[in-house]
């Protein structure tokens, strides 16, 4: 993957559509998680061409035969692996990511904050930040871009449509890092959807969390549009 630490950061419009190019070579992507979230992009990213690994809390013993073409890993090994990490666990875990193996990596933020699930967390009860923030600081060297969380797995395995099809849906994302958001924009285009900008991870965050205009089971792009400009 090429650095691009150095350009200069373009400024975030909220609600565009990301542009795309396609990658020229495969993507190293480890995913930590391997639920229906986490093991279905697994499985669309390697029908896309990435290798891919994949990790789970129980030993990778437990993921032989989980995703064919993935290779199963310990958390630790799939995070050293990965040059983009995708994170899918229930948020109440959030601080078990090792944050050490993390450092310079892109991390793909997949988590919904339940309380009923995770327990209560003040700050989030209250509206003083959000998830993606917690994980941002739990993570400080690494490039945190929210995706994937307002789109159920069975549309993530079921409803990627062609670039430019009228019925395609939106997936939206947030970030603090436009090149980490432009790469996540990649990927998502390539497994059929159309990348919507949601804005900083305060910001966008806040739109695409559970309950918030953006969120739900997967949305046509105009839709999804409308709802992040709401």
């Amino acid at each position: 993957m090429e650095d691009h630490s150095r350009d200069p950061v373009p400024r975030p419009l909220t609600g565009r559509l990301l542009p795309c190019r396609p990658h020229r070579s495969p993507v190293k992507i480890g995913v930590i998680g391997a639920g229906h979230v986490g093991g279905t992009l697994a499985a669309r990213l390697v029908a896309a061409g990435h290798e891919v690994a994949i990790s789970n809390s129980r030993g990778p013993e437990t993921l032989q035969g989980a995703v064919d073409g993935a290779r199963p890993m310990t958390v630790e090994d799939a995070a050293r692996f990965g040059e983009v990490i995708v994170v899918s666990i229930p948020f109440g875990r959030y601080r078990e990511v090792p944050a050490e193996r993390l450092d310079g990596k892109l991390v793909i933020d997949t988590i919904n904050y339940y309380p009923q699930r995770d327990g209560h967390f003040p700050e989030l009860d209250d509206g003083s930040t959000t998830s993606s923030e917690l994980l941002q600081a739990h993570l400080p060297g690494a490039r945190v871009v929210k995706a994937f969380n307002a789109i159920s797995w069975i549309n993530v395995r079921d409803a990627g449509r062609p670039l430019g099809d009228p019925e395609r849906l939106g997936i939206p994302l947030s970030g603090d890092d436009e090149r980490a958001k432009e790469t996540v924009a990649e990927l998502i285009d390539e497994i059929g959807f159309d990348p919507v900008d949601a804005g900083t991870l305060a910001q966008g965050g806040r739109k695409h969390q559970v309950d918030a205009p953006a969120y739900g089971k997967g949305k046509p792009t105009a839709e999804l549009r409308s709802s992040l400009g709401r």
